[in-house]
C-alpha cells in the first residue's frame, strides 16, 4: 500500500476508534490520522504475532479495516491514559 492509502486508512480508523470510544481527545484530524495510522501498524503487527497471519493485505481487504481499528483503539486507550496523567499532574 502506498502512502496515500495509509493516511486513508489512519484517518478513518482514528475517527471510528474516537467513535468507539466517546470522550474529550485534545488534537484534531492531524492526531486523529497518526492514531489511526499506529493503530494500523499496532494491529498489523499483533496479527501477525498473535495469529500468525499477515492482516495487512491490501486497501480494500477486511483485515486490513479490522487490524487498523482494533490498533487504533488500543492506541487510543494508551493516548488518554498518558495525556490524562499529564492532564491532573
Amino acid at each position: 500500500m502506498g502512502i496515500i492509502a495509509w493516511i486513508l486508512i489512519g484517518l478513518l480508523a482514528g475517527a471510528i476508534a474516537k467513535a468507539l470510544m466517546p470522550g474529550n481527545d485534545p488534537g484534531g484530524i492531524i492526531v486523529t490520522m497518526l492514531i489511526g495510522i499506529v493503530g494500523g501498524l499496532l494491529g498489523g503487527w499483533l496479527g501477525k504475532v498473535i495469529f500468525g497471519v499477515d492482516s495487512i493485505d491490501g486497501f480494500f481487504d477486511l483485515s486490513t479495516w479490522i487490524a487498523a481499528i482494533i490498533g487504533s483503539v488500543i492506541v487510543l486507550a494508551v493516548y488518554r491514559m498518558i495525556a490524562g496523567r499529564r492532564a491532573h499532574a
